[in-house]
């Protein structure tokens, strides 16, 4: 079954350091980059930024109110 992301944490630079998807869970960011590439969670992709590392993304759908960034934050 698979999920979504509902809320970020972020650390003291706006960086989002951990997931929290719609069953509670909460992921590392590593942990979600891995449930990302499996298909466990929806609604986001995977891909290698300029420095080569690889970073998580909201797929596009010209709703801004759902990116990434911009969802709930949790502590």
């Amino acid at each position: 079954m698979s999920e979504t992301f509902v809320a970020v944490q972020k650390n003291g630079d706006g960086d989002i350091v951990k997931f929290k998807t719609s069953s509670g869970n909460v992921l590392s960011y590593e942990e979600a980059l891995l449930a990302v590439n499996n298909g466990a969670v929806l609604g986001a992709n995977v891909f290698k930024g300029k420095d080569g590392e690889m970073y998580i993304r909201g797929n596009a759908d010209g709703d801004p109110t759902n990116n990434l960034d911009r969802l709930p934050t949790f502590s």
